[in-house]
């Protein structure tokens, strides 16, 4: 082909295409021979100073002895200062008190997202809103209190609810009878409920979890709290199963909740989240931790 060169004297290498596209011999320009030898230092250079030639399983360190998890744990140490002043306080006061300081409380609701997200939210859902078969956390309804003492307790120890399964203590018309008046209660927020209901009601030892109204309450405290033993409130409107109503009542009231030996039995467990004894007392969340969680359960919107 070069010999065909219909471009003789141009200093190009003799391939020609589509009868005038050529390749040039000529050097590339001085600014960018630069740019690659500068480029080349700083990549010899950058090599000393930093982690970079590997050797067996580990890169050189460099002679600045810098590193990824170094710099981070330095960041990590700023904002553990910044936020100290924040944990210092915490650490001293109650939940109660802490949703009292309104500076604190915002504090604590934005670090306690991430706890919530990473330890509740599975069961909870996002933002409280409940997942099906697990309470809703932001709204007024509480089995055990909404009060920030309360809501200690539950984390820190955990819940586990009880229901007698009536599959051998009730007849089937009994069931229905109570499953139909339990329909009614939520339908009339406590207002209706036949006779035949209620009387089954108080006379089949349903009154000993779930009180006298049926709301759950054994015993309505002078300071607006309750001792209960978180049975389901009857009068609210709001079911603990969905979807609710007449065939989830009965399902209930048949087979009962977290009954041994019942295979049909609903289960509702809350975690222990404090120290557990059946785990050589080791506790998933520390005391810090649990005090912002309860802090943010509180402000979900449900709080007392």
């Amino acid at each position: 082909m070069a010999e065909n060169n219909p471009f003789p004297g141009e200093n190009n290498t003799g391939h020609v295409w589509d009868g005038n596209l050529r390749e040039l011999k000529n050097p590339p320009p001085r600014w960018w021979m630069l740019a690659f030898w500068a480029s080349l230092a700083f990549w010899v250079g950058y090599g000393i100073l930093y982690p970079m030639w590997p050797i067996g399983q580990q890169p050189t360190p460099g002679i600045l002895g810098w590193s990824q998890i170094k710099e981070y744990q330095e960041d990590a140490a700023v904002l553990t200062a910044k936020r100290a002043k924040f944990e210092d306080k915490i650490a001293a006061m109650t939940p109660a008190e802490i949703i009292a300081d309104p500076g604190l409380k915002q504090y604590t609701l934005a670090a306690a997202k991430v706890l919530f997200g990473d330890n509740c939210r599975a069961c909870h859902g996002t933002g409280g809103a409940g997942n099906p078969g697990f309470p809703v956390l932001a709204d007024d309804d509480w089995l055990y209190g909404g009060t920030p003492a309360k809501i200690q307790e539950t984390i820190t120890g955990g819940r586990g609810g009880q229901m007698t399964a009536h599959e051998k203590v009730l007849t089937a018309a009994e069931i229905d009878t109570l499953a139909k008046w339990v329909v009614q209660m939520h339908d009339t927020l406590g207002k209706g409920g036949s006779e035949e209901g209620w009387t089954l009601f108080k006379t089949k030892g349903c009154i000993a979890c779930h009180g006298e109204k049926a709301n759950g309450h054994l015993v309505d405290l002078p300071n607006g709290e309750f001792v209960t033993l978180g049975a389901a409130n009857l009068t609210d409107g709001i079911w603990r199963y969905e979807p609710g109503g007449y065939e989830s009542a009965k399902y209930t009231i048949t087979y009962g909740v977290n009954q041994p030996g019942v295979p049909q039995t609903r289960i509702a467990v809350m975690p222990v989240f404090g120290p557990d004894a059946t785990h050589g007392n080791q506790a998933k969340l520390g005391p810090q931790e649990i005090k912002k969680l309860v802090v943010y359960v509180h402000e979900l919107g449900g709080g007392q």
